[in-house]
Parts: C-alpha cells; structure tokens; sequence
C-alpha cells in the first residue's frame, strides 16, 4: 500500500531541511507539505484557536508544490489530519531540523509536537533532527540525516507503531565523507540549559526582558540521546503523551488528601469508582 506521508517542519516552509526531507520521503510514498509560513522554532506544542488559520501555495526549490499555513506546526498537523487534503494522512514526519532536540528540548520544540500533534490524531509520527555544531559557518549537509529518516520511516512502514507512540529521532552532524556508526535506541537524557534574564530599556523608556544564555548543553550518558549522538549514532528515542509520574502515585498517596476520611486518596477514587454504575 502506497503511504499518504505528510511533511512539515518548524523552520518554515522554505527551509532546505524541510526540502531534504521531502525529496527523501517521496522514494517511500505519496507526500504532502504542510509547514508554517514562518520559524516556529521553540515554540512548543500551540493549537490555534482563537482566530482562523489562513494557508498560502508555495513552490519549492526544486519546483514542486507545497502549502504555508500562519499558524504553528502543529496548527499545520490538525489541518492536514482534519482534512485539509482530501486523502487520508498516513503518516506525519517532521523536520529536518536544524540543531538537535533532546532530553527536555522535545517539551519547547515544534518539530517534536507536530509528531505529538499526529499521535493525537491517531496518525504515527516521527521527528528528525540534525545536530548542528555551535557557531557551525555556510551551508548546513542535509544528506546524511535525510538518509536516516528514510532508514526510520521504512523501518515504520514496515512494522507499523505501537499506537500513541511517536519516535524522536537525532542525526549527528558528519562531514560528507563520514560514515553513519549506525542507530540506537535512547531514551531522554539530562539537557543543561545555561540561560539568563538581559533587561533593557527600549526608546520609548520602556523595560523590556530577553531570555538569552548559551547554548544548552547535556549529560553525555551512555543509553541516552545525547550519548549516542556523542558517540557517532543516530539516537531514536520513542515517546508517548503520558506525562504520569507513575513512581509518584505510591509516594503521593500517603498524603492526607481527604480530612475526612482515613483511606488513601487513591485507594478511595478506586472505591468510588467500583460503586458507580
């Protein structure tokens, strides 16, 4: 069966990463692009409700066709599930983007939510992302990464995702003539965010606020995301939108929740729920 693949990314829809990418995906199926009109980058997982989203035709670098929405990635998502093409998405795949997303960066990052966004619509999704060295100068090598994502998707087509699964994948960054290590299962490591609050005041004489810093930088542990991007591997780590901290329930429900009852808060929602018709 010939994959409806819909492409989108949170660099904007003229990015070459999102153009790497397509190129990549149309050897494993029938692609459409749906991607902001704009950099999305850090803007976490958005849903647009407060006025009408608007989507414009672009023609990309290689001249095929693709569609620009003003809304955020995973804006883009919902349209294209919802029904903007009239053929049913099979599959979301997001990116390429430029510089990694790991450990807690998938909670800021579009290119990760808009995967979240297909798993909410019971499509399977799959972040790409390329590590990009700091203060890295000229024009970014799309190839490698795009080859991984062909290697993960196949992978997907072919065996098909756990439902409410999404894969976060991570490619390192290699010069032409370097070989992939190969692939790892990860799972989230320990990102290092090193910001700072710079205050100012603008012309008008008034105050304003910048989040800045330096990079964030990360635990290169052995098992993680970010060890195996440190080692050479393309990290895939899949995720789920569970965010329960099911080792807390047994530490939390020794708290006296109810005054007026002895039993365990949990323990009595349990008790509560078997006596409901």
């Amino acid at each position: 069966m010939n994959k409806h693949i819909l492409v989108t990314n949170d660099d904007g829809v003229l990015a070459p990463g999102l153009l790497a990418l397509t190129q990549e995906m149309r050897k494993l199926g029938q692609v459409s692009i749906l991607a902001p009109d704009r950099n999305w980058s850090g803007g976490g997982h958005v849903k647009t409700l407060d006025r009408a989203l608007r989507v414009r035709e672009f023609r990309l670098a290689d001249g095929s066709t693709a569609f620009a929405s003003d809304g955020a990635p995973s804006d883009c998502v919902a349209l294209a599930t919802l029904g903007y093409f009239k053929e049913k998405i099979d599959l979301v795949v997001s990116g390429i983007n430029v510089g990694a997303n790991l450990g807690h960066d998938v909670t800021y990052s579009g290119t990760v939510t808009a995967a979240m966004e297909a798993v909410i619509a019971g499509v399977p999704g799959i972040a790409i992302s390329l590590e990009v060295p700091q203060g890295h100068v000229g024009e970014i090598n799309f190839g490698l990464a795009a080859q991984a994502a062909g290697r993960v998707v196949q992978r997907v087509i072919e065996n098909d995702l756990p439902p409410e699964i999404l894969l976060n994948v991570n490619v390192p960054y290699l010069a032409s003539d370097e070989a992939m290590r190969g692939f790892r299962l990860t799972r989230q490591g320990m990102r290092v965010y090193h910001s700072r609050l710079d205050e100012g005041i603008d012309p008008r004489g008034q105050p304003y606020y910048w989040i800045a810093g330096d990079a964030p930088t990360g635990v290169s542990e052995r098992g993680t995301d970010i060890g195996a991007l440190a080692d050479g591997f393309v990290s895939v780590t899949p995720l789920h939108l569970d965010l329960t901290a099911y080792r807390a329930l047994t530490d939390l429900n020794t708290w006296a929740w109810d005054e007026n009852s002895a039993l365990p808060f949990f323990e009595l929602s349990v008790q509560e729920n078997k006596q409901k018709p």
